[in-house]
């Protein structure tokens, strides 16, 4: 079995920075971890940024220019630098993976808070 931590969320004042880590443990022979998704309150869960199968990368349209994903595959862990953070990135913040980098995609982390609010 696969677990996937996700850290470093926080409360950050509007404009500042945070960096979340997503750690895989267990069995993580060939585990691909693959994206990063936010659900904020009363919405749904929505994706903010992941690795495409050749190891490009895409994000959603609201984060573009401020935020970076990226991975440490030797250690199956990933990483999302958040900069210029707004209060609209106010969410629970999950790492996702499976156990092979064609999918599915189907492991979730239990979340980590990001808030941001002066």
């Amino acid at each position: 079995q696969v677990q996937l931590v996700e850290s470093g969320g926080g409360l950050v004042q509007p404009g500042g920075s945070l960096r979340l880590s997503c750690a895989a443990s267990g069995s993580i022979l060939s585990f691909y971890v693959k994206a990063w998704y936010r659900q904020a309150p009363g919405k749904q869960r929505e994706l903010v940024a992941r690795f495409n199968r050749d190891d490009s990368t895409n994000y959603a349209d609201s984060v573009k220019g401020r935020f970076t994903i990226s991975r440490d595959n030797a250690k199956s862990t990933m990483f999302l630098q958040m900069n210029r953070l707004k209060a609209e990135d106010t969410a629970v913040y999950y790492c996702n993976g499976g156990r092979s980098r064609f999918g599915p995609f189907d492991y979730w982390g239990q979340g980590t808070q990001v808030t941001v609010s002066s």
